[in-house]
């Protein structure tokens, strides 16, 4: 009776302990779920051009190329990643004001600079504390992180949603409004995180980075990783315009990237069953060639609601899945102190270059031939993705 009392109060205090993740998750990816679909039309009301459109838009994954792992160093060495994500959301909240106020690109550049700096740390530093929290010496435990993560899916969801209505009927001024008001509900959310720090590693060696990315194991990982999600790019920067050109309204616009997130949820909520009849690495693959399919209906029958629908279902595998895998795959390649650098190298490697060159690269070719064109190029990416997925199985097969 008392090992069933412990175990009850154990599994309650792990509940309890995860809870504040989930705001923070939620928090986060509700003003992700408005910012990014909607940048692009903002920007378009602004009267810029889709080469304007996508160099501002590079600008958050300039920032993941670098800050991530310098945001990651930090909290590594000092232990304080609470205190950090306290101060980055705080900065990104001051920073973002600067959107209320009237200004060429050049300022809009500037005010997104300072507002990515700090908004793309978050995520690494969060996700390190939490698989931490969330791996037993059985390994890491999905079935938790997906319960936490499906929280951020359904901040995306509301957000998504509400905004394209509002939008729709308001029109795109109030977006800088938007922008100040969800980062507020970040930092409440941020508060709520228990401040406890983590032992510093300032004292040990230099950690052996350098020899886990030595690993052609680890190396193919991060290229599936690379051009997994530089294929994603014309969705997360170009989806938008792209549906507004051919004639979609701000809320279906809205509807269709909640489709897309209401798939995620039900694949995080469940993916505990599913990700054990599978190697983490063939996973990577499956979720890989579900994306050349995804791109396959995205280019060429967007004109049918339904293949749009379709595809946008497929996001379960493309992303939900894809980002599950790559998270249980960096906790074993980067355990203990090398976490958050692990985190932020899949941060700069996975989402830092692919988004720079698929935001600045898709804003030229779409400016030459067309929106749909950054999507058939998308499709050889995805297929680039599945070799280096498969590469990544052989290698992981091996004894």
């Amino acid at each position: 009776m008392r090992n069933d009392t412990q175990a009850h109060s154990t599994h309650a205090l792990s509940r309890f302990q995860l809870f504040p993740f989930a705001a923070l998750s939620a928090s986060y990816f509700a003003h992700i779920g408005f910012f990014n679909p909607y940048l692009p039309l903002w920007l378009k009301d602004l009267g810029f051009s889709i080469t304007l459109i996508g160099l501002l838009t590079a600008v958050q994954a300039a920032t993941r190329v670098l800050a991530p792992y310098g945001w990651g160093w930090l909290s590594d060495h000092t232990g304080e990643r609470v205190k950090l994500l306290r101060f980055c959301a705080g900065a990104a909240l001051i920073f973002s004001a600067g959107l209320l106020v009237q200004g060429g690109v050049a300022w809009i550049a500037l005010v997104l600079l300072f507002m990515f700096i700090h908004t793309s740390a978050m995520m690494p530093m969060s996700e390190a504390a939490l698989a931490h929290l969330v791996s037993t010496e059985q390994g890491f435990d999905s079935r938790r992180y997906g319960r936490v993560r499906l929280w951020g899916s359904l901040g995306f969801l509301v957000t998504v949603f509400v905004a394209g209505a509002w939008f729709e009927a308001q029109g795109m001024q109030s977006f800088p409004v938007w922008a100040v008001g969800s980062l507020l509900a970040l930092n409440v959310s941020v508060w709520w995180l228990p401040n406890r720090k983590e032992v510093a590693h300032h004292d040990q060696a230099r950690p052996p980075v350098l020899s886990v990315l030595r690993q052609s194991k680890v190396q193919w990982f991060f290229a599936t990783v690379f051009f997994h999600v530089l294929s994603h790019i014309g969705i997360y920067v170009f989806f938008s315009l792209y549906l507004d050109e051919l004639g979609y309204s701000k809320t279906m616009i809205g509807v269709l990237w909640a489709v897309s997130v209401a798939a995620e949820i039900v694949w995080f909520f469940t993916q505990s069953r599913w990700l054990p009849k599978f190697s983490l690495s063939m996973w990577m693959f499956i979720c890989a060639a579900a994306m050349v399919l995804r791109m396959v209906l995205t280019t060429w029958a967007a004109e049918w609601l339904w293949a749009l629908l379709f595809a946008q279902l497929l996001h379960a595998l493309t992303f939900a899945t894809q980002h599950t895998a790559c998270i249980a795959l960096l906790s074993h390649h980067f355990p203990g102190r090398l976490r958050g650098r692990g985190q932020a190298l899949y941060a700069s490697i996975g989402y830092g270059v692919p988004g720079v060159l698929g935001a600045l690269g898709g804003g030229a070719l779409s400016e030459a031939y067309g929106l749909s064109s950054v999507y058939a190029l998308s499709i050889a990416t995805a297929v680039m993705a599945c070799a280096c997925a498969w590469q990544c199985t052989r290698l992981n097969q091996r004894p």
